[in-house]
């Protein structure tokens, strides 16, 4: 069982790197302080779906991370 946590730990880390490198950019960085950047702009459904999977396997993630440290899996 804790091969598989780990095995998963590792793939979602990797997916979840990908996931957020594919997320659009949103603004123009510290370029933005003065200037009237589009913070609150609506996003596509893709971006949204992208969105949900980001997090589904962000969780994932941090789910395998908390159970492997805190010991809770022998």
């Amino acid at each position: 069982m804790i091969h598989f946590l780990q095995t998963l730990q590792i793939a979602s880390a990797a997916i979840t790197i990908i996931l957020v490198q594919l997320h659009s950019a949103k603004g123009e960085g510290i370029g933005s302080i003065g200037s009237s950047a589009q913070m609150f702009s609506t996003s596509s459904k893709v971006e949204r779906t992208l969105n949900i999977i980001t997090w589904v396997f962000g969780v994932i993630f941090l789910t395998c991370s908390a159970t492997l440290s805190w010991g809770l899996i022998k």
